[in-house]
């Protein structure tokens, strides 16, 4: 199957812990960095999901947010992934930001055209992307 999402990281799931309807399932990426999921109990059961299996985040674009200096930031979101801009592709309503995260992983983010000129995101510059667990999607091959 193919699929429109943008981002795609493949690792393996470091932890899993189950609530009543929900699970948080971690994903621990080949450069170290882990991206976080929240997923029913039922996905869970009909992926057979368990610790140390592979496993694929999946982020759409649209639901990366991006900021600079938030290394030490506070709040809900639980992924935070910081690297340098590899690619921006311009366009008068929104921009298309590239984000080298580390492990030859790229994160794409799609904002707007105002907030790409007004963080100054270039080819090069530093950048952290954020985005929800409830926004990262779970795939098994």
């Amino acid at each position: 199957m193919n699929i429109s999402a943008r981002n795609i990281f493949k690792g393996t799931i470091s932890s899993i812990v189950k609530g009543a309807v929900n699970a948080e399932v971690a994903i621990s990426l080949a450069s170290g960095a882990e991206i976080v999921s929240t997923v029913t109990i039922g996905a869970i059961e009909r992926l057979g999901l368990k610790e140390g299996m592979a496993a694929s985040a999946i982020v759409k674009a649209s639901t990366v947010i991006l900021g600079t200096n938030l290394h030490d930031a506070k709040m809900s979101a639980r992924n935070i992934l910081c690297g340098t801009v590899t690619k921006v592709i311009d366009g008068p309503v929104n921009c298309e930001v590239d984000l080298e995260i580390g492990g030859g992983d790229v994160l794409s983010a799609v904002i707007t055209h105002g907030s790409t000129a007004k963080l100054g995101f270039v080819e090069g510059s530093h950048a952290c992307a954020i985005f929800k667990a409830s926004s990262v999607i779970i795939g098994v091959e």
